[in-house]
């Protein structure tokens, strides 16, 4: 049984633990600069991995390019998160990979705005989401580039039945549970996603 010294000791903790070190959100506009930086970093990996893929495509054909995305992506968004001291990744709108492919919470609303905006005429393309959000964790920059499906995208992530039964064999293999498929030219795929603390 506890003392009535370790109960009060206790309910002390819970209330500081609770009341007083909780830190209110703030969300606020990213500075024009921020968003410039963010920009480069969403673009050099755009570039990269589209130069990596049409290569692979070129010279191994499609079902083994699908190791550029799997494989070389992640790598390419590693080195310039170690580059730039942000967390760079990729997020779909459905996702091939559940382990990295998967939305939180601000790139979700990310998403969504994109969607939103799509339906009012914009185009993927040329889509942006930045905000400056200060929490418990600290002050951070968020940076969405929309990722638009473009043709060479339609090879892996198009409908099913246009999708060559090589290319299928390897989704099924490396992606057993793939949702990310059924998608046309011009849709919304997802983003690239960058979180930068400052």
């Amino acid at each position: 049984m506890k003392t009535p010294l370790i109960i009060s000791l206790t309910l002390l903790l819970a209330a500081c633990a609770t009341g007083e070190t909780q830190v209110e959100t703030k969300v606020e506009a990213a500075q024009p600069k921020q968003i410039e930086e963010s920009r480069a970093v969403a673009k050099t990996l755009a570039t990269q991995l589209g130069g990596k893929l049409k290569e692979s495509i070129n010279q191994n054909g499609p079902a083994q390019s699908i190791s550029v995305c799997k494989e070389i992506a992640p790598q390419i968004a590693a080195d310039l998160s170690k580059q730039t001291g942000s967390q760079v990744s990729r997020v779909g709108t459905r996702a091939r990979n559940a382990k990295t492919g998967v939305p939180n919470a601000w790139q979700a609303q990310a998403l969504a705005s994109f969607s939103e905006r799509m339906k009012n005429g914009e185009k993927a393309d040329a889509m942006e989401f930045s905000e400056v959000v200060t929490d418990a964790s600290g002050k951070h920059l968020h940076y969405a580039k929309a990722i638009a499906i473009q043709p060479v995208c339609l090879t892996c992530h198009g409908p099913a039945e246009t999708i060559a039964e090589g290319v299928k064999a390897r989704l099924s293999t490396d992606y057993p549970l793939d949702q990310a498929t059924g998608y046309k030219e011009g849709e919304l795929r997802g983003a690239v996603v960058i979180t930068r603390p400052l």
